[in-house]
């Protein structure tokens, strides 16, 4: 078992949804960011908190709850 404890989760705190640090930042929320941030440097001026171990653990966290499932994509022409 993996060990997240930058991961937390209470269910009156932003739905339940797993948060970096109790800071109202979701998981889904880094992966947002780190998905459209060009770079990092410019993620950290906006995100401040965040730093390298928080976004580490919020993509492995992730990895983890993503199952092995075969998922069609669509095909590029």
């Amino acid at each position: 078992m993996r060990n997240f404890d930058r991961i937390t989760a209470h269910p009156g705190r932003m739905n339940g949804q797993p948060c970096i640090r109790d800071l109202r930042l979701t998981v889904k929320r880094v992966l947002e960011v780190l998905a459209t941030y060009p770079d990092r440097e410019e993620l950290r001026r906006d995100y401040p908190e965040l730093d390298d171990e928080d976004i580490r653990q919020a993509l492995a966290f992730a990895a983890a709850m993503i199952g092995d499932e075969v998922i069609d994509l669509p095909r590029s022409a």
